[in-house]
């Protein structure tokens, strides 16, 4: 289904104006009036009055009186909104809050992988059997790597049958594409397939302590590269883990 013009042109908004505010643009100047947008940008005042109310919705704007729209504090932005996360982690020096979203893995994925081990049907376990599948054929230039490991990730959180997991798809995949990206760039190259074989594994064992364990390797390796990489920058959290 193709996206209709006028929500596409509000999507288009949105993002521009998410950048100019996460990298610090209106700081200084303001946030624009509706009129000032609509000329900036060359949009109808439909199409700029729903983009300010979507990014009012992830916490980036709010209505104030005899004040206008403003730009809130980043304490008030919805970091688990995806685009806000990813807008926050392409921005420049995004290595803090890359490490910091890694620290929240770790409060999630290996729990999910125990849950998998316990909760997962046998289409739960092919879809963790494809995925690792994928990232072997991407090992071997058949497949994408960043893609293939994505859904191996992904895969365990449906595995695990909680609907809260499921719910995590969109925030893991946004976060999981720019970690993935960087933690290759610094190590030369694709995830550890073997590292991922025993999460895999585990799970299919239906052992949970294993499959745990084995994903928390994963997360905590990838926190050792985002500290190695940018030292000033982990947080006490993070070297605890480590």
């Amino acid at each position: 289904m193709r996206t209709p013009p006028g929500l596409s042109l509000t999507y288009g908004l949105v993002e521009q104006l998410g950048q100019a505010i996460v990298t610090g643009e209106y700081a200084a100047i303001g946030f624009p009036t509706e009129g000032e947008l609509s000329k900036q940008f060359g949009a109808s005042r439909t199409v700029t009055r729903e983009a300010v109310k979507m990014l009012t919705a992830k916490g980036l704007l709010s209505a104030r009186p005899r004040h206008g729209t403003v730009v809130e504090p980043e304490a008030e932005w919805n970091m688990l909104d995806p685009d806000v996360l990813r807008w926050l982690l392409e921005r420049k020096f995004s290595l803090r809050l890359l490490a910091e979203f890694t620290e929240m893995r770790l409060g999630i994925e290996p729990a999910a992988a125990a849950l998998a081990a316990r909760n997962a049907d046998e289409a739960g376990l092919e879809e963790i059997r494809k995925g690792l599948r994928r990232m072997k054929a991407a090992a071997d230039g058949e497949d994408d790597p960043l893609s293939a490991d994505i859904a191996f990730h992904i895969a365990i959180l449906d595995a695990t049958k909680n609907p809260f997991y499921r719910e995590l798809h969109e925030l893991v995949n946004t976060a999981l594409r720019i970690s993935i990206r960087f933690t290759n760039r610094i190590k030369g190259r694709t995830a550890s397939i073997p590292s991922h074989e025993d999460v895999a594994e585990a799970i299919i064992a239906r052992d949970a302590e294993r499959a745990s364990a084995a994903m928390r390797e994963i997360i905590v390796d990838v926190l050792e590269l985002i500290r190695a990489a940018s030292p000033g920058t982990e947080s006490e959290a993070a070297r605890r883990e480590a």
